[in-house]
């Protein structure tokens, strides 16, 4: 564990404290979730590992009961957690997309890249990219993996996720539709309190990141600056925004970006009033958070 002595870089207690010398002190004991291919069960999941040398691992999740001769739409999700903490595994995360699999009847990957700052920025991207490269491979039908192969639909795939995993999402769209994947379809991409920065310096990105500024001339923090943005992959862009977050402006900032950049899709706003950043996380059964998750649903289901 860090010491106290030691001079504190960015304080996100009662998650972390990221130190000057680049170490970090998580807080907390780590919380787990096994996953579980128990076939009576409303969601089944399981883990996988797509490379034994960098330790990538994606969690799979899918409907217990399903019609046989019918495709799943496909959700690829990446958790928030400022880079730096998190997990499929961790309950917050593998709660809420449990839920996202039973309302919305679709098979999801949940990513799990390694973490700032023993893995700096931009390792984490590189880490979702190579897992949504895996995922793609499956589009034909022989893939590695099994549940994949058989229940997926690669024509109607959405990618998104919150915080800073809504931010790589975002990139990983942006390559996708840059390296138009063979047999795979991005319907929509959904960022749910995504991290983008605007004209003040994002201290925490550029302490893991030290190669970046900062500040929205980052194409990963403001993608409407990434000349690449014409061929973002998805036809829509959900913004799911919190009105006391205090990223929602740099959200906005990217939303008014895309619209007047040269990507031809449609980008909507859902903003819930009077909560913080990820609040449904932590109480996934509030009023506020179902209608979330409602609204979520309903755009997976608009394919």
């Amino acid at each position: 564990m860090a010491s106290d002595s030691k001079e504190i870089a960015y304080d996100m207690s009662p998650f972390f404290r990221l130190y000057k010398d680049n170490t970090i002190q998580r807080l907390g004991q780590p919380q787990v979730i096994p996953p579980s291919d128990d076939p009576k069960a409303a969601v089944r999941s399981k883990d996988v590992v797509i490379d034994q040398n960098t330790g990538i691992s994606v969690r799979i999740f899918a409907p217990g009961c399903r019609d046989p001769s019918q495709k799943l739409p496909l959700v690829v999700y990446i958790h928030g957690g400022a880079y730096c903490v998190g997990s499929p595994s961790n309950p917050v995360f593998h709660n809420f997309v449990s839920i996202l699999v039973e309302k919305s009847n679709a098979i999801v990957v949940s990513i799990d890249y390694r973490l700032a700052p023993e893995s700096p920025l931009p390792i984490a991207y590189e880490d979702s990219w190579a897992a949504f490269q895996w995922i793609a491979v499956h589009a034909n039908g022989n893939g590695p993996d099994p549940w994949l192969n058989e229940y997926a639909d690669f024509r109607r795939v959405f990618l998104g996720g919150e915080s800073a995993g809504a931010n790589i999402a975002n990139d990983v769209a942006i390559r996708a539709g840059t390296e138009q994947l063979l047999g795979v379809e991005i319907v929509g991409v959904y960022l749910v309190h995504p991290f983008f920065a605007g004209d003040e310096v994002a201290e925490l990105y550029k302490v893991l990141c030290p190669t970046s500024s900062g500040r929205g001339d980052d194409p990963r923090l403001n993608p409407a600056v990434d000349p690449r943005i014409r061929n973002m992959a998805g036809r829509r862009v959900a913004f799911f925004l919190a009105e006391k977050d205090m990223l929602r402006e740099g959200a906005r900032g990217y939303y008014e970006g895309l619209k007047k950049s040269e990507w031809r899709g449609e980008a909507e706003i859902f903003e819930t009033e009077g909560e913080g950043h990820c609040f449904h996380l932590f109480n996934l059964h509030s009023e506020k958070a179902e209608a979330l998750m409602d609204r979520l649903v309903g755009f997976l289901n608009r394919a």
